[in-house]
C-alpha cells in the first residue's frame, strides 16, 4: 500500500494547492490512502465544516487535528459522529470526536491515530500510554496503523517513534510546519519523520504573513495574524508498506 501523509494544511492557499495538485501526486506515486493534518486549514487556525467538506471532496481519507482543534466554534459540533476527521486521542475524554479511526480501502484496513505532545503544549494525557491503550483496542482490527504525533518537541516525537517501533506502520510528526530531513525506517519496520512539514505558503513565518510576525517580534504588541499568499507548496511524505503492516520506504515531498 502507498500512503500519502500531508503535513499541516494552512489556510485557503494550502487548500487551493491541494485542489490543483493532489490528483497528480496520487497518480504519480500510485497512492492508495491519503491522510492530512487539517488543524490550520481555515484561516490558518482551526478548521470549519466548510473546509472539512472541501478537503474530503478532494480525496483525503482522514483528517487529523492538533492543539488548534477547537479554534473554530463549529468544529466541536460537526466532528461528532465522523469517522474521517479525528482529534488527538489524549485530549480530555470530555471533548467531542474520536481520537482514532479505522477506514477500509482497497480491501485493507487502515487505522489512523492522532496524538498530541505534552512538552510546551496545553495539558493532555500521556501520548505514550494513550497509544498503548488504543493499540490494545485495535489489535486484529487493522492491517496498517499510522500515528500523527502533533507535538512541539523533537525529543518527544523521536521518543514516541522508538516507543512504537514495530507496533505501528508509521509515526509522522506534525505541528512545527518545518519539514525535517530525518525520514527513516526504524529497526523494527516503522516509518518515521519528526515533521512532515507544511502544505501552504512558505514565503512567510510558518504560513503567516511575515510583515505582521516581524512587527510583533520587534514591538511585542498584540497582532492579528494573516495567512501569507506566496510560494505555496507541499510538505508531505509517501510511505510504502509491505503486506504485513511494516513500512518499506518513506519519501519526503517538498
Amino acid at each position: 500500500m502507498n500512503i500519502l501523509f500531508i503535513g499541516d494544511i494552512v489556510g485557503r492557499p494550502g487548500r487551493t494547492h491541494l485542489k490543483n495538485n493532489l490528483d497528480f501526486v496520487k497518480s504519480k506515486y500510485k497512492i492508495d490512502f491519503v491522510i492530512a493534518n487539517g488543524e490550520n486549514a481555515s484561516g490558518g487556525l482551526g478548521i470549519t465544516e466548510e473546509s472539512y467538506r472541501e478537503l474530503i471532496s478532494l480525496g483525503i481519507d482522514v483528517i487529523t487535528l492538533g492543539n488548534h482543534a477547537w479554534s473554530k466554534r463549529d468544529t466541536a459540533e460537526f466532528i461528532v459522529g465522523k469517522n474521517d476527521i479525528i482529534k488527538p486521542a489524549n485530549f480530555s475524554s470530555l471533548t467531542p470526536g474520536k481520537g482514532y479511526t479505522i477506514i477500509e480501502k482497497n480491501r485493507k484496513r487502515v487505522c489512523v491515530i492522532n496524538l498530541s505532545g505534552r512538552v510546551f503544549l496545553d495539558g493532555c494525557d500521556c501520548p505514550f500510554r494513550t497509544a498503548d491503550r488504543i493499540l490494545e483496542e485495535v489489535k486484529g482490527k487493522a492491517d496498517y496503523i499510522v500515528v500523527d504525533i502533533h507535538a512541539e518537541a523533537t525529543s518527544e516525537k523521536i521518543a514516541l517513534g522508538h516507543y512504537l517501533n514495530g507496533r505501528v506502520t508509521a509515526v509522522i510528526g506534525t505541528h512545527t510546519h518545518v519539514q525535517t530531513a530525518d525520514e527513516q525506517i526504524l529497526s523494527e519496520g516503522t516509518a518515521y519523520i519528526t515533521d512532515a512539514g507544511m502544505t501552504g505558503p512558505h514565503d512567510g513565518v510558518l504560513g503567516m504573513d511575515k510583515k505582521i510576525i516581524l512587527k510583533k517580534f520587534l514591538d511585542g504588541m498584540p497582532a492579528k495574524f494573516e495567512v501569507a499568499k506566496e510560494d505555496v507548496h507541499w510538505g508531505a511524505v509517501v510511505i510504502t508498506t509491505d503486506d504485513y503492516g511494516h513500512a518499506e520506504s518513506i519519501k519526503r515531498l517538498q
